[in-house]
């Protein structure tokens, strides 16, 4: 089954693109506005009872019905198992920390975050300045051991996602900590006026958005604890959790890691507006129209304006080629004009694998394989279109 992309798996805009929901969104905004200042105030007054109050049942029963009336309505099935120290959830947003500890005792390690006032009041357990992952794991260890201490909250994917189309791939360092982890799959949900989580967001903004929506739902369900088969490495057993997440879910889980999350919106960042492959490519120089035509003669279903646009990147035909050919930049395929299907062309694409290969090496082969095709295919129709001009040019000297 193909994995979804990291574009389905993260929201490029804050507000919806229906034109129902736009249209209901701005009607609400008023309304949202007054919430939202109200809300705040109310805000003021569940920090200091956060702060006052030991971390108890009451303190949690407190703060969970003066969070309801700032829009923030948890609801939970099932129970953990007390006796774990682990807990692990998937990562929607940068408060979910916060509204599980709505309902039972946990601690969140701060992995980035530096300590300090804001590490503290952003309810974080502060283990000192942040250090190398063995130093990490050294001190969440030290803390288990200590008596009475409450179990950890852990989100082996390193960053959110949409929560919509699959989960990123779990980090093994979580699970080296113990033999046995209790799964929370969480979902969060806003009817009728849906406001999304946009990937560039913050802690603060999330936040303050959070606030806004009439009915924002976080519901978590506990599910089964899970152990450590014999002789199971971290790795395996971070896969087979991750899996089990993801189909309570209903999602799939993805090789994707933290860091091709973070490369994919450095290249979002990078990116011009989009443009209509039916509009004029951009003014170029001479060069880079040559470029252009280089890839357009091997990828002629590819429209100039995008070729062009991650040229700009790039500057590399080779690597715009590669991009185009692996699904990075996502295009519009043009129709073929009559008479620009080489018979060479059947014969390349039978030669182009599919699907992913698991290591390195075949993955290497199986684009440079495509890469000779494309270039194979590419060479017949430039001899089919220009070869009978150069042999006449021949005769004629």
């Amino acid at each position: 089954m193909e994995q979804p992309g990291l574009e389905q798996m993260l929201d490029g805009q804050r507000f919806p693109v229906e034109l129902l929901s736009r249209g209901l969104l701005l009607l609400y905004a008023p309304l949202g506005l007054c919430l939202f200042l109200l809300r705040l105030f109310i805000g003021a007054h569940v920090f200091l009872v956060s702060c006052v109050l030991p971390d108890c049942a009451i303190r949690r029963f407190l703060v969970r019905v003066m969070s309801s009336v700032l829009g923030v309505l948890v609801s939970q099935s099932g129970e953990p198992d007390r006796a774990l120290k682990i807990y692990v959830s998937n990562h929607l947003t940068f408060i979910d920390h916060n509204v599980l500890g709505l309902l039972t005792s946990c601690s969140t390690p701060s992995v980035s975050c530096p300590p300090g006032f804001l590490c503290w009041a952003r309810g974080f357990l502060e283990l000192g300045a942040p250090g190398s992952q063995s130093q990490l794991q050294e001190s969440l260890k030290h803390f288990l051991s200590q008596t009475g201490s409450s179990p950890l909250l852990l989100f082996p994917e390193e960053e959110t996602t949409n929560g919509r189309a699959g989960l990123l791939h779990f980090s093994s360092w979580a699970f080296s900590l113990s033999d046995s982890v209790q799964p929370v799959a969480l979902r969060v949900s806003r009817p009728l006026i849906s406001v999304g989580v946009w990937y560039c967001e913050g802690w603060s903004i999330t936040l303050s958005y959070r606030r806004t929506p009439p009915i924002p739902l976080s519901d978590y369900r506990w599910l089964l604890p899970v152990y450590r088969s014999p002789r199971e490495s971290d790795e395996d057993f971070a896969s087979r959790v991750q899996k089990l997440l993801a189909h309570s879910l209903g999602v799939h889980g993805t090789r994707h890691t933290a860091a091709d999350r973070a490369e994919h919106i450095k290249r979002r960042k990078k990116e011009p507006p989009p443009r209509s492959s039916r509009q004029n490519p951009p003014t170029a120089s001479p060069a880079a129209s040559h470029m252009a035509q280089r890839v357009k003669e091997v990828l002629p279903q590819v429209p100039l304006s995008v070729i062009h646009q991650d040229l700009a990147l790039t500057g590399c035909v080779d690597a715009t080629i590669t991009n185009l050919i692996e699904g990075r930049v996502p295009y519009e395929p043009e129709a073929p004009s009559a008479g620009s299907e080489a018979p060479g062309r059947a014969t390349s694409n039978k030669l182009i694998p599919k699907g992913f290969a698991r290591r390195p090496e075949d993955r290497h082969l199986s684009l440079q394989e495509r890469k000779e095709a494309l270039y194979d295919c590419a060479r017949r129709r430039y001899l089919e279109k220009y070869g009978g001009v150069a042999a006449a040019k021949k005769k004629s000297d």
